[in-house]
């Protein structure tokens, strides 16, 4: 017999232990209250007087001594009535937890698309039902994105390495090949480690991101969106793009890595996805127990349906816009992994003439930490 099911019997002995000294509790309570009242009209009772009723000495009625010789008799046959009727109940109660038990196993063990569904009546055993579904619900989700990701990384992983294979083979082929050629050959292999280099950097970043807060910081968002804002002004001027910012103070608290990461990625999707003299505006601004960062920039016209899947790792709106190739389809869901482990909240909109304003909002506190 396994660990489990003694620790389940164990459970049952103990319900019908209760269940029992319950029902014994209550045969006591009904023989108590009808013996006493008799037991104190005998008293009462005149000598000499004949009683007109049942409990009499002699007749055909029943003596108060035999009243209470069956009382005692009963109590100790319901002992035995008391432990089977708590088994019973126990067993009854207990019969769809196990149910809910064995279905929870089998599911845990692989088959994550398999649900309890149970109906009526609904009861606190149902709700722990509609509660486990929604768990698992979630974890097939997860494992899905996670089996979705983890396919999409190695595809755009081995592109590149498929990519930098074929060019060292025709090179290392080429008998005619003089010193230009494998020099060329050579910076197109830089180009190509390169670009999966900060491919790799951006998988450790949406890693890193979505493995949640480590500290707590306080910090000024204006602060962190300034910084960054410095950093990217040649670029963003090399590409015709101006930069627009109406910074206050918004003090906050969250881990700071992880914020100059949202920021970050922010900002670069905003220029990357733009035109010339195109336009990128962020904002910080403080309201109530809330601080908000604004991004809003100029570009192509997005569709409303299509603008939450942009948020989601290696979703483009389309392939290497604009002929860039440098965006992987990650910033987005890095902004959204950030986002959610902050507890912050995100608000999306779509520009009519093109372009997407992002919103994150923080509170100035850190969440509550479970005990």
């Amino acid at each position: 017999m396994t660990t489990g099911h003694l620790a389940r019997r164990s459970l049952q002995k103990r319900l019908a232990l209760a269940y029992a000294a319950g029902i014994y509790a209550a045969g006591v309570l009904v023989l108590v209250l009808v013996d006493v009242p008799l037991a104190g009209v005998h008293a009462a009772k005149p000598k000499g007087q004949p009683s007109s009723s049942m409990i009499t000495e002699t007749g055909s009625g029943i003596s108060l001594p035999q009243l209470l010789m069956g009382s005692a008799v009963a109590l100790v046959i319901l002992i035995p009535v008391a432990l089977a009727l708590g088994w019973f109940v126990a067993g009854r109660f207990l019969h769809p937890l196990r149910a809910i038990t064995a279905a929870a196993k089998d599911i845990s063990a692989g088959n994550l698309d398999r649900r309890l569904d149970l109906g009526e009546p609904t009861d606190e055993l149902t709700e722990l039902g509609h509660t486990l579904d929604d768990l698992f619900a979630r974890l097939q989700a997860a494992f899905d994105a996670q089996r979705h990701f983890v396919a999409n990384a190695s595809h755009e992983l081995r592109t590149p390495l498929a990519g930098l294979r074929t060019l060292l083979e025709v090179a290392l082929a080429d008998p005619d090949a003089d010193t230009d050629t494998l020099r060329s050959a050579c910076r197109e292999a830089l180009a190509l480690g390169g670009h999966q280099e900060r491919l790799v950097q951006a998988l450790l970043a949406l890693a890193t991101s979505e493995r949640g807060v480590t500290r707590w910081d306080t910090l000024d968002l204006a602060h962190v969106v300034e910084e960054t804002l410095a950093s990217r002004r040649d670029q963003a001027t090399e590409k015709g793009i101006h930069l627009v910012e109406h910074l206050t103070p918004a003090v906050m608290a969250g881990d700071r890595r992880l914020i100059e990461s949202l920021v970050a990625n922010l900002i670069d999707n905003a220029i990357r996805h733009n035109h010339a003299d195109g336009q990128v505006e962020v904002t910080t601004q403080t309201s109530g127990t809330q601080v908000a960062l604004t991004v809003a920039n100029t570009g192509p016209v997005i569709p409303g349906d299509q603008i939450q899947r942009l948020f989601q790792p290696f979703q483009k709106l389309a392939p290497d816009r604009y002929g860039q190739g440098d965006g992987y389809g990650l910033g987005l869901a890095i902004v959204n992994a950030v986002m959610q482990a902050h507890h912050a909240t995100l608000t999306t909109g779509a520009h009519p003439e093109g372009g997407l304003s992002i919103t994150v909002r923080f509170t100035h506190e850190p969440p509550p930490t479970r005990p």
